[in-house]
């Protein structure tokens, strides 16, 4: 079989972005699902994860994400953690983030050519999930640390994504570009221009957007829109390039 189609992040390392097709998983997480707390067979997850190992020319480091805003700094392929941030500074690392409608965040240093991934969901967008790891990533590349750049991947728009109007308010307090409406005029979230502006003011150089929503392209995996389903990858891999 061919390679899997992917977006490309479009930084100085490998890095991009996978959708649902070029694996191997039965509906409704066909096909490529690389998700191993969604249903899926454990064969098929297997099977798609070690296709994203090649496509990364790497072991992928995934994480137990939990919603929250716990960074935590790899060194070793074989570990996972339960946290919604990985950084790294261990030259063949790839490091991944699973979403299906929650926003997902490279990150590179091209200082010390650390790199990060980030899964910012609404609760994370709320505790600030964005800032902790960007600084934990400039603290990993100590004093050679330099010019960030950031991209964010497909994630659910502010057209879309409809919440009550209790939650947009709390939300939008700690993050006001949150605040959206949905295309037919009631409340919601716009979560990529929240994390857009978060990455902003944590001082990250360049940030981009990469990619639809999740919810409107049937090229990606959307909760939303299908309730049980598998998860798109956002991999970034530490080539330490630069010195």
């Amino acid at each position: 079989m061919s390679s899997p189609p992917v977006l490309d992040a479009g930084l100085p390392v490998r890095a991009f972005f996978t959708t649902r097709h070029g694996g191997l998983s039965k509906a409704p997480y066909d096909s490529l699902n690389p998700a191993d707390h969604v249903g899926d067979d454990p064969g098929d997850v297997e099977a798609n994860r070690a296709r994203l190992d090649s496509l990364a020319s790497s072991r992928v480091v995934y994480m137990s994400q939990t919603h929250g805003n716990r960074v935590v700094t790899v060194k070793n392929p074989e570990e996972v953690h339960n946290a919604d941030a990985i950084v790294t500074l261990e030259p063949g690392l790839a490091l991944a983030v699973l979403v299906a409608d929650c926003v997902p965040v490279l990150v590179h240093d091209s200082g010390s050519d650390a790199v990060g991934a980030i899964h910012a969901g609404r609760m994370g967008v709320a505790l600030g999930i964005v800032g902790t790891a960007v600084t934990r990533l400039r603290e990993v590349g100590g004093q050679r640390s330099g010019r960030l750049s950031a991209v964010v991947g497909p994630a659910i728009c502010g057209g879309c994504y409809e919440v009550p109007g209790e939650m947009r308010e709390e939300v939008s307090r700690v993050a006001p570009e949150a605040w959206a409406k949905t295309t037919w005029d009631t409340p919601s979230l716009d979560l990529r221009a929240a994390v857009c502006a978060q990455l902003e003011r944590v001082g990250v150089d360049e940030v981009r957007v990469v990619g639809p929503c999740t919810n409107e392209s049937e090229d990606l995996f959307s909760h939303r829109r299908e309730g049980v389903t598998g998860r798109i990858a956002g991999i970034i891999r530490c080539e330490m390039t630069a010195r």
